[in-house]
């Protein structure tokens, strides 16, 4: 028998990038997996990839009603959940402080946070009968400064202050609640960094190991927590990072201080940008 025979998992975000190595990491390990986002043909694609164990719901987070949808559907093959991994994040708010759009701001509060809430909250009714493992994706921005990404820091910060208190008002119901902050990995949503080249330095000069990491070393990291192998850890936050949160964050003024120089330099001079 696999690991996770017998276990149903929800993965949120599962549609690309870490989200989808995590999907097929826990499917090619036993567990029936059920995958939710926003972008059904991203989906599609996603489920014929990952194979049999895997079905797919469109949903979007932060609508409450949809992801409680998603995790009575992916509860439904087996009668329960057993392993729910809370990937769906992001981030719009890019820039100096001074200039982010409140907007913008709040997105990457609702995304990161709020969808994350909405995701524990709807998983815990089908987790109680038998206890489980939720796996929250956060990240080093929330341990380390990251100047031009304020907002994305401040979101995934509180992130990891959510999964510390979930995991100790859950734990008496069996249901343990981690986190995994990754480092720079290149996906879709991260080629920006990756491509730079200065950037993409500046990052691998902050890491011990030295070398980008790989959406595997994220879905292998997910895999531990939400397996039996780790029952005896609840409320910790992982740092999957090639040692990069020893150092310090990365420099993005390589990469995005030309953009809005202009507006610095007016916003200095007392003039609105």
């Amino acid at each position: 028998m696999a690991a996770l025979d017998g276990m149903a998992a929800l993965v949120t975000g599962g549609g690309s990038g870490i989200g989808l190595a995590c999907a097929q990491r826990l499917a090619a390990d036993g567990a029936v997996v059920t995958i939710c986002g926003r972008t059904e043909q991203r989906l599609i694609a996603a489920a014929d990839a990952i194979g049999e164990r895997c079905r797919y719901v469109v949903a979007d987070i932060a609508d409450e009603a949809a992801v409680s949808g998603a995790a009575q559907q992916a509860a439904e093959p087996l009668g329960a959940l057993h392993i729910v991994v809370a990937n769906a994040g992001g981030t719009q708010a890019i820039g100096p402080l001074a200039l982010v759009d409140k907007a913008a701001f709040e997105n990457d509060l609702s995304v990161n946070v709020t969808g994350t809430f909405l995701t524990i909250k709807a998983a815990v009714p089908f987790l109680m009968p038998g206890g489980g493992s939720i796996v929250a994706m956060s990240s080093i921005a929330a341990a380390l400064t990251h100047p031009l990404m304020a907002p994305y820091s401040v979101a995934k910060a509180a992130l990891d202050m959510l999964v510390r208190n979930a995991a100790d008002e859950l734990g008496c119901y069996g249901i343990r609640v981690n986190g995994v902050r990754p480092g720079l990995v290149p996906t879709g949503a991260s080629d920006p960094l990756v491509s730079h080249d200065a950037t993409r330095d500046d990052y691998l000069a902050q890491m011990p190991l030295n070398r980008l990491g790989h959406v595997d070393d994220v879905a292998a990291a997910v895999r531990f927590l939400a397996g039996p192998e780790s029952s005896w850890i609840t409320g910790e936050l992982l740092n999957v990072d090639g040692g990069h949160t020893l150092r310090r964050g990365p420099d993005l003024g390589p990469l995005l201080g030309p953009i809005f120089a202009d507006a610095l330099t007016r916003i200095s001079s007392g003039v609105q940008p």
